[in-house]
């Protein structure tokens, strides 16, 4: 049997996918069923002083209308999921619709349930809302600020929370030989994935039963969240993800209108769909980023960086998400100071609320605003004492031999060859050659820039001890259930929720591989909790080092089973086995041997099993894993700018990651490929704008840029291979290594071909205006 482990094989579900025969949550129909539309605040901060829906109730086709005033005591609030500890976090309740006031625009306000959407659509203008008016807040820094409009009684100056980890004294930085000061905007950004968020929600009176479709990255999580707010037992709630079309971080949370459709079918026994329309993605979906870094880096003179410390005064919005707490503390504070060796290192992040819309977990979730001002940092440190970036980055990497490595803020980084993936990138990339070239251009009146990011990640999220011990309200282990049939075909059962990434491939690879069988004798089965044992779902790439570890450890308990069944059969002793080819054989008899799938029907005819064995062959795992696992890589982008009109153009983009074994290289390039598009949006033209108001000024495709593939070159990506010890399959995952290294590098590249202009740094996006006036202020300070 060939190995399948780290072939290209074409991904499976792209066929239903590209040919429109895949099943979203908006295809399901079902008898009887009425259609939900929520009415959403245009205000960011105001007093609900009355409500008026009799014109709506009145309308022909409208079955039902529900303010916050008719919800209250009859469903729970929205919870937070992630209650970091010794951050003094407080969690205001946040109502499906709002009671007594609006905190942002798009906060729900009353809801229409009607036999069309269309009707229910253009009910929402029969209601008529009377609201007070409240000066409004959108800045953090503001929003701390005494006298600033407070959005929670609870919550004074708007401080959610507060969290440190490690600490660095002053007279370190004092001491210093040199010492780097900047502020950072991580800007606000707009998930929208092709398909916004939907659910459809039916109750089943006679027993109690409900079932919610919904665009879930976490099927399980959503029940378990669902059934407190709903006051429904798990046992009686079934949440099934079908296909989802991108998630990006945003489809983790539950939201207010999963529940209000659940709700509402129960309450009108009659089956509810409900699917926002792309404005409501823009402003009621959770955003992300949205942080200010104030960082301080001291090193020596020779390049060798001493000591690290930043304050993280990060937008939490009007309310707190479900895993938004984690991302500005846990997820980007525990790894800031990325892949090098800096003895000292102190974070302090306040979480602050505003009148804006929720932010979470966006793809990256904290790494890449880690990623982004260490980068920039070394960058701007390799200026000052007048040093080769790339010889700050190689002198103060940490060494492949000094690996597992603890950080100063006690993670322990698995394995790395960070020096491997730095020299790979800079041969790809010919940098003395673009150095040379790069001069020349100079002197015709041509600015090329060369930007590197050398990164490090957190991810494989788990182990459960560690998600209990940093406030994670859950735990963060994987379930599998490998079932061979007795044909020997194979059906797997994974507590992952994948939605796009590719896994009903690669994890039929690594079944095909363990098991000797067939790739296309194998499905994956997902996205349902009546079918699939409980499992934490698909973010923070976690779904192949956890996951995947847990089919492969079921397949190896297939096999211990299998195995006493050939030795049965054989008539030779199990120590005396080998399993190769899908079959088991004597050692140095060939001819003696008995295949997998022979095993397999022997296994469910039980006609002649071995004493204590029990009929069929069938093996669960719950795997939780020993630490999380460490991504990494080099990225080097080339831009050229224009002299006239700020336009950066991409010329090159070198991708070295290193995701320990490849299961399936076509698979790991599209997830890179994907994210180095991801990150380089929000270095080039993406951003969320609010007024002062508080209106989401960007809320539309036509003022919010999405990058497009003809903006981009032909990526030159490669890979190299440290296996991970903490999983028996070395995996570390690649869903979000292009996200967390491209913003830096894109940076860097700017910046450096900048430097004409004693242009030092700029905020991103790095929009040809923004460049343009950089330049003009260059020429004439010069």
């Amino acid at each position: 049997m060939p190995n399948v482990f780290g072939t290209p094989l074409k991904r499976r579900e792209d066929p239903r996918l590209i040919t429109g025969q895949g099943n979203f949550t908006d295809d399901i129909q079902l008898p009887g069923m009425v259609y939900m539309a929520v009415l959403r605040s245009p205000h960011a901060h105001a007093r609900i002083k009355r409500i008026d829906v009799s014109a709506a109730r009145r309308a022909p086709g409208v079955v039902a209308v529900y303010t916050g005033k008719d919800l209250e005591g009859k469903m729970g609030t929205i919870p937070t999921a992630w209650l970091v500890p010794d951050s003094d976090i407080k969690t205001p309740p946040h109502h499906a619709l709002a009671v007594d006031k609006v905190r942002y625009v798009g906060d729900g306000v009353a809801l229409v349930v009607a036999e069309d959407r269309y009707t229910a659509r253009d009910a929402l203008e029969l209601i008529e809302v009377e609201y007070e008016e409240l000066p409004a807040v959108v800045d953090q820094e503001e929003a701390m600020k005494e006298g600033a409009p407070q959005l929670h009684e609870d919550v004074p100056n708007n401080i959610a929370f507060r969290w440190k980890a490690g600490e660095v004294p002053d007279e370190v930085f004092e001491n210093a030989e040199v010492v780097i000061r900047k502020r950072f905007r991580q800007q606000r950004l707009i998930p929208n994935p092709m398909e916004t968020r939907a659910a459809v929600a039916k109750y089943n009176p006679s027993t109690g039963e409900m079932t919610i479709w919904c665009t879930s990255q976490n099927p399980h999580i959503h029940r378990f969240i669902l059934s407190g707010v709903l006051g429904i037992p798990e046992s009686k709630l079934q949440v099934v993800a079908p296909d989802v079309g991108g998630g990006f971080g945003c489809k983790i949370p539950v939201y207010p209108d999963e529940a209000l459709a659940g709700y509402v079918a129960r309450d009108l026994r009659r089956p509810v769909k409900w699917t926002e329309d792309r404005r409501e993605n823009f402003m009621a979906t959770t955003h992300g980023r949205d942080m200010i870094l104030d960082v301080e880096l001291a090193g020596r003179r020779d390049g060798t960086l001493t000591a690290l410390r930043i304050r993280n005064t990060a937008n939490m919005g009007a309310y707190l998400s479900t895993a938004a707490p984690g991302v500005p503390t846990i997820l980007h504070g525990l790894i800031v100071q990325g892949p090098y060796k800096i003895p000292q290192v102190g974070v302090e992040v306040i979480g602050v609320m505003t009148n804006t819309t929720p932010t979470d977990a966006y793809r990256g979730a904290g790494r890449p605003e880690a990623t982004y001002q260490i980068e920039r940092m070394v960058d701007l440190f390799a200026d000052e004492i007048g040093m080769d970036p790339v010889e700050v980055r190689r002198k103060n990497l940490i060494r492949a031999e000094e690996f597992p490595y603890d950080n100063a803020l006690g993670l322990q980084y698995d394995s790395g060859n960070y020096h491997r993936a730095l020299d790979k990138a800079l041969e790809m990339i010919d940098y003395d050659a673009f150095r040379k070239e790069q001069e020349e251009a100079r002197k015709q009146g041509r600015y090329l820039g060369i930007g590197f990011s050398t990164y490090v990640e957190i991810c494989g999220l788990g182990p459960s001890k560690v998600a209990g011990a940093v406030g994670f309200q859950g735990g963060l282990w994987e379930s599998a259930t490998v079932r061979v049939h007795p044909s020997g075909k194979v059906s797997v059962f994974t507590g992952a929720s994948p939605h796009g990434q590719g896994e009903e491939t690669t994890f039929a690879q690594i079944v095909s591989q363990k098991l000797g069988v067939p790739f296309e004798d194998v499905e994956i089965i997902h996205g349902d909790t009546n079918r699939i044992s409980m499992g934490w779902g698909t973010y923070g790439s976690r779904t192949t080092p956890v996951a995947g570890s847990a089919i492969a450890i079921a397949c190896d308990r297939v096999l211990e089973k299998a195995k006493k069944i050939a030795s049965h059969a054989l008539e030779a002793s199990e120590a005396d086995l080998e399993f190769e080819g899908g079959a088991f054989q004597v050692k140095g008899v060939p001819d003696r041997k008995i295949s997998f799938q022979d095993v397999t029907l022997k296994a469910y005819l039980a006609w002649d099993l071995p004493e204590g064995v029990e009929p069929a062959l069938e093996a669960q795992a719950f795997y939780d894993p020993s630490n999380f696992v460490y991504p990494f890589g080099t990225h080097i982008c080339v831009v050229e700018v224009d002299g006239e009109t700020g336009e950066v153009e991409l010329k090159r983009y070198v991708a070295v990651d290193d995701p320990g074994p490849v299961i399936n290289p076509v698979v790991a390039e599209g997830q890179v490929h994907g994210g180095i598009v991801q990150g380089i949006g929000q270095a080039l033209w993406e951003g969320a704008v609010y007024d002062e108001q508080g209106q989401l000024i960007s809320g539309t495709f036509m003022d919010y840029a999405m990058p497009k593939a003809r903006f981009f070159p032909n990526f030159e990506t490669a890979f190299t291979e440290t296996p991970s010890p903490v999983n028996p399959l070395g995996v570390k995952g690649i869903g979000e290594t292009g996200t967390i290294a491209s913003t830096p590098a894109v940076v860097n590249a700017v910046v450096d071909a900048l430097k004409p202009f004693g242009v030092k740094d700029l905020d991103m996006p790095l929009t040809p205006e923004k460049v343009w006036k950089a330049m003009q202020k260059g020429r004439g300070d010069a």
